[in-house]
């Protein structure tokens, strides 16, 4: 794994109630034993942004990729991508893990295209962890004649995630066309912000 993420971590942040997991049951044999399928079954990631899928009622498996998109119109789709468990929806993306790998793709059904998001299920864990912190704490200061610098700063903390993932596994945000990368313009563009925290209580009244 390329990053060390705990569940007592993600709890300490969102709390017990925040956070998804992914029953080892759900997944196909092939990738039940995998280190990422461990991972989402016990610690989980933070709700909001990224949704994990949930299995099917009757059998209480998760849908494969060929069960939601038709694999063969994706060009630059993997060999055995088909077979993969998806594991969850991120913007207009299915994103499934590559047992064999660990690495997590996304599949866009409107663009047809397959891209590797990450190269282990820690590093979803991790951005999706540090995207929604940001928009759980973030403030803004509410006074209009700071308006600029405040979204100058907001912009800086997007721009550092960004960076430091990029540290360690740059497929996230290897470029602009990564959904993770639109998520990352979307935040720093005051968008994304939601409840009753800092930022959507400033922006939203």
């Amino acid at each position: 794994m390329l990053f060390d993420i705990t569940r007592s971590e993600l709890v300490g942040v969102f709390g017990e109630a925040r956070l998804a997991t992914v029953p080892a049951t759900a997944f196909p044999p092939t990738a039940a034993d995998t280190e990422g399928a461990r991972l989402l079954g016990t610690v989980g990631v933070p709700t909001g942004t990224l949704l994990l899928r949930r299995p099917d009622e009757d059998d209480g498996k998760l849908p494969l990729v060929q069960d939601v998109v038709p694999v063969e119109d994706f060009e630059d789709a993997p060999e055995g991508a088909g077979g993969w468990p998806v594991i969850g929806w991120l913007l207009d993306s299915h994103l499934a893990l590559d047992p064999v790998s660990g690495t997590v793709h996304a599949f866009d059904p409107d663009e047809e295209t397959a891209q590797a998001l990450h190269t282990d299920v820690s590093s979803l864990v991790q951005v999706a962890l540090r995207l929604q912190r940001l928009l759980e704490e973030f403030a803004f200061s509410g006074d209009e004649d700071e308006e600029e610098a405040d979204f100058e700063r907001l912009e800086g903390e997007v721009d550092r995630i960004r960076e430091e993932t990029r540290a360690v596994d740059p497929l996230p945000f290897r470029d602009e066309e990564t959904v993770w990368s639109t998520v990352g313009d979307e935040i720093a563009a005051g968008q994304r912000f939601t409840g009753d925290s800092p930022g959507a209580r400033t922006l939203h009244g």
